[in-house]
């Protein structure tokens, strides 16, 4: 068993109980299975960067509200992206997310919609990149900068046969 998946399944749990929410209200919520979360609580399931985000939306708190402190660079990857904690900040207004990106050619990435009031900052370095929410993607190459509210189902995909590279600034308001 991993002892990262083990932490992450820890925090969930917390969040959870916190909230007042049981397994089964949380897995509805959130559009999963019981049972996947169940596992993901439980640390026996490693799960997906969609799973997790559909999770924390539904809790209403930052995707590193689950994940290991940036000191241990957390990497999650999904179905098109890998993304790795470079840092987390927190002002009087939001907390901060700052993650290296790499999104590879093929299948877009859905993620689900975080809560609300939630915004994407990606910065490109290389590849082109369309991101943004389902029904309207923008497109960004090289030096561009793409901004978004991410309270929608959003996504991500690698224009052509190059892999893009980015910077991710999350921006979760505080509630």
């Amino acid at each position: 068993m991993d002892h990262t998946a083990e932490e992450v399944g820890r925090r969930i749990r917390a969040l959870r109980e916190e909230r007042g929410l049981s397994l089964s209200a949380l897995a509805r919520l959130a559009g999963i299975g019981k049972a996947t979360l169940s596992g993901l609580e439980n640390g026996t399931r490693n799960p997906t960067l969609e799973t997790l985000y559909a999770v924390t939306a539904r809790l209403g708190v930052p995707l590193t509200a689950v994940l290991a402190g940036p000191a241990d660079t957390p990497t999650v990857r999904g179905a098109a992206v890998g993304a790795t904690l470079l840092e987390v900040f927190t002002d009087t207004d939001a907390t901060y997310e700052l993650y290296r990106m790499r999104v590879s050619p093929g299948a877009p990435q859905l993620s689900p919609a975080h809560h609300t009031g939630v915004t994407e900052h990606v910065t490109v370095f290389s590849g082109v990149l369309r991101a943004g929410p389902v029904d309207a993607p923008i497109t960004a190459g090289p030096g561009e900068y793409l901004r978004w509210t991410s309270d929608v189902p959003h996504s991500y995909a690698a224009v052509g046969d190059e892999p893009v590279r980015a910077s991710l600034l999350l921006r979760y308001p505080h509630r």
